[in-house]
């Protein structure tokens, strides 16, 4: 992200590192003055800068088998070699419509930072969160599935309606904005 020493285009400075993670400490329109993970600060254009809400509580108790990351993490594995094996091809003569025919369906979503790791599970269509090994989900596309639930259970209120006074959560694609 350039980055300037002053809220001044004419005073530019080295450019900030990708994910760098930084505190907005001032701001003045669109500058942002922001302190930097690494003990640095400068200026940036505030507009590009993305919030990103503290890490998740993690779930108590003992873990159940579902609780263990190593299974997706094992399918985004093999995702990215699948991945991978396609662009090797695609340089070595692919058609960009096999390319397309291959890599379809493959979705992967990793972020590690250190001791943390948010994973995206496209089976349920979920993003968890986890440190070491235990799950919690952080979020989830679209609303929650029905699920057959015994005769003796309390009626669930229908996933398309909010509680009063609160509007349903969603998740927001970029193509959508």
């Amino acid at each position: 992200m350039p980055a300037w020493q002053a809220p001044d285009p004419a005073r530019p400075t080295l450019p900030l590192d990708p994910l760098l993670p930084v505190q907005l400490v001032e701001s003045r329109g669109d500058w942002g003055h922001v302190l930097c993970a690494n003990g640095w600060s400068a200026w940036v254009d505030a507009r590009y800068l993305v919030a990103v809400p503290q890490d998740p509580p993690l779930p108590t108790g003992d873990p159940a088998p579902a609780d263990d990351a190593g299974p997706l993490l094992a399918r985004a594995e093999h995702a990215l070699a699948e991945y991978r094996a396609a662009v090797r091809e695609l340089a070595g003569g692919l058609d960009g419509e096999s390319f397309r025919r291959r890599t379809r369906g493959l979705r992967i979503g990793v972020v590690v930072d250190g001791e943390s790791v948010w994973l995206y599970d496209p089976e349920r269509g979920r993003w968890v969160y986890a440190r070491g090994t235990r799950l919690s989900t952080y979020t989830a596309e679209g609303p929650p599935q029905q699920t057959p639930t015994p005769q003796t259970s309390t009626p669930q209120t229908p996933p398309e309606q909010a509680p009063p006074g609160h509007a349903p959560t969603r998740v927001v694609r970029p193509d959508e904005r």
